[in-house]
């Protein structure tokens, strides 16, 4: 059995988890999960992650509105946000970012948006966690104007655009695309990350990896996650788990 399963970012607010949500979190430290990062998307989403976190050791919180949740911003939800983010088991400002593949007449709303958590993490010293897709010439951008410590989740760009957020200083997260038979860039990706960057998420109960594809995903997935990385990286499946473990810890600050 695999061991140090360490899941960088998952959503159990979701109402997909409604009906097992205590029996499915409870069983994961015996079937090897060390750690998860729950994200929320809102002030409730981030609000029930914090909550989470105070019920299980393994699980920590992150705060902040992903783009394309921006709709539900209202006067004085950075100063929630900011509440929020004093939880000591709140470790990152995520998940924010920009989206340009459902919403392009909003770009404007989600760049200050954007550019306003990347301050507020700053301050916090908290590292950020930024969604990105079809928009990486902005994020790039926004990131290399604020430099915060962080990971681009489920990354989804090309080996060019891997090796600048990289220069940053910054992670990349890589889920179960990877194991997706058209995944081209992700694989090419995995191949380039240094050691100590490489990170591995679910996104549950999103992007299930194969052979469970159409399925709910949790974080019990990430081992055929590891074990494609392997795979790709000519490694073992337990030394992925080993590393992208310990490189959680170092970037979260978990001890």
């Amino acid at each position: 059995m695999y061991h140090n399963i360490f899941d960088s970012h998952a959503h159990y607010d979701d109402e997909r988890f409604e009906s097992d949500r205590h029996e499915l979190l409870s069983s994961f430290p015996e079937k090897g999960v060390s750690g998860v990062i729950c994200c929320g998307v809102d002030v409730p989403t981030s609000e029930f992650s914090v909550q989470l976190s105070k019920k299980y050791d393994f699980i920590y919180s992150a705060v902040g509105f992903h783009p394309l949740d921006h709709r539900d911003f209202y006067d004085g939800a950075f100063e929630d946000i900011k509440k929020l983010a004093a939880d000591e088991k709140c470790v990152a400002i995520g998940e924010v970012g920009l989206d340009y593949h459902y919403e392009k007449d909003s770009r404007d709303i989600q760049l200050k948006l954007l550019e306003e958590q990347l301050i507020l993490a700053n301050e916090l010293s908290l590292p950020v966690i930024i969604h990105d897709r079809e928009a990486h010439e902005d994020t790039l951008n926004l990131l290399k104007k604020h430099k915060p410590r962080g990971v681009v989740h489920c990354f989804s760009g090309s080996v060019e655009v891997a090796r600048e957020v990289l220069k940053l200083g910054m992670y990349i997260g890589l889920g179960g695309a990877v194991t997706f038979k058209n995944a081209v860039k992700p694989c090419e990706v995995a191949k380039i990350v240094p050691d100590d960057r490489l990170l591995v998420e679910t996104d549950a109960p999103y992007m299930t990896p194969v052979p469970f594809r159409g399925q709910r995903c949790t974080s019990l997935h990430i081992p055929y996650t590891a074990e494609k990385l392997a795979e790709l990286r000519g490694m073992t499946a337990q030394e992925i788990l080993d590393m992208t473990d310990r490189n959680s810890r170092t970037l979260f600050r978990i001890r």
